[in-house]
């Protein structure tokens, strides 16, 4: 037997055996799962909407305060006796 016959045939037979029992609850407890991971993501998205906001709030006052956008004056010495 080659090794595509060999797999064909233990294909074969897993395929005749009888199927695993199913749970009677699995599609209860998949909708609960499903139910937990919606509302997980949902707070997660709502936590990152808030540090967003924040963090543009931050940085609008460290811009409103420090104001970036503005040249510093230059510091030159003055000039003695000319």
């Amino acid at each position: 037997m080659s090794a595509p016959d060999r797999k064909q045939a233990e294909v074969r037979r897993m395929l005749e055996r009888d199927p695993a029992p199913v749970p009677t609850d699995l599609a209860a407890r998949a909708v609960a799962a499903g139910a937990r991971r919606s509302r997980r993501r949902h707070a997660l998205r709502a936590v990152l909407w808030v540090l967003l906001c924040v963090a543009v709030v931050v940085f609008a006052v460290w811009a409103l305060s420090v104001e970036p956008w503005v040249a510093r004056p230059d510091r030159t010495s003055p000039s003695y006796g000319w």
